[in-house]
């Protein structure tokens, strides 16, 4: 039987919200949008969506990968919505907000993987929303330079793609990414010209130097924006918490990662690869 760590004060968060929690919801709903936010049981909705901000999780709800840490639902997904695209635009533009951050499943059922439904979304959503920029969180398209090409030549400002964590976890966590595929994709955007941004999450089993031997193999790429949060699991299903790492623990990541190179790192317990995203621009 799986022994369980309570999770400690500092990761309890409120979850009442406001008149712009209640607008924000009503948009997503309305326009029929998914958002990693829900799928992801993120602990930051309330926060977020009471700023009027959200992360739109375009392709479907559905996804082809079935990786341990994540609350996505896994299967055959349905074909992709080509109304998607302009109703991700239009909720931005009720909305008002200034920097969008749009993710996606994992399509590995399709040709393109998604990719130039990915181009078709950020086109529109720069149409609709004069002087917006725009974040975007890919999967890794299986390492195709065809594909990534794709959504660069659509020409968002940040290109995120998550490590999720240590080279040693990757197998048992990752359904189908692998670390080196992980670590290609960064170094071929940022070939690219690309700002690019990396995320992970600890909690998991890793040790301080495994970290640090991420971080370095991360700066490798031309990767220097971070993201460090804690891995809570969504459900008795997924991947139990093998500790809690304490604030302290946070600041000491976010200390070595600026000293090691990186230009701009934000490292808490809730921290996720979205969270405040609009301070990293």
């Amino acid at each position: 039987m799986t022994d369980y760590v309570r999770k400690p004060e500092w990761l309890k968060v409120r979850l009442s919200g406001n008149e712009n929690y209640n607008h924000t919801k009503n948009i997503v709903e309305t326009q029929c949008l998914h958002t990693i936010c829900k799928s992801g049981k993120c602990p930051n909705i309330t926060e977020c969506w009471s700023r009027g901000t959200a992360t739109f999780m375009i392709g479907g709800e559905i996804c082809t990968r079935s990786c341990r840490f994540c609350n996505t639902l896994t299967g055959k997904p349905l074909p992709l919505d080509p109304d998607e695209p302009e109703r991700v635009a239009e909720s931005i533009r009720l909305m008002k907000i200034r920097h969008a951050v749009i993710t996606s499943v994992d399509r590995d059922d399709l040709t393109d993987m998604s990719a130039h439904h990915w181009a078709k979304t950020i086109n529109k959503v720069r149409e609709r929303n004069s002087g917006i920029t725009i974040e975007v969180l890919i999967p890794d398209f299986q390492g195709r330079k065809e594909l990534l090409d794709i959504v660069i030549e659509a020409n968002p400002d940040i290109v995120s793609h998550n490590m999720e964590t240590i080279r040693r976890l990757t197998p048992g966590i990752r359904s189908a990414a692998k670390y080196d595929t992980s670590l290609d994709v960064l170094t071929y955007l940022s070939s690219r010209k690309m700002i690019t941004k990396t995320g992970i999450m600890v909690g998991l089993g890793e040790t301080s130097e495994e970290i640090y031997g991420l971080m370095d193999d991360v700066l490798r790429t031309g990767t220097f924006i971070l993201t460090i949060g804690q891995y809570l699991q969504p459900l008795r299903k997924n991947i139990p918490v093998k500790e809690y790492i304490t604030p302290g623990q946070f600041d000491i990541y976010k200390n070595i990662a600026l000293e090691k190179g990186f230009k701009k790192v934000e490292s808490s317990p809730l921290v996720r690869s979205s969270y405040h995203a609009e301070k990293l621009v």
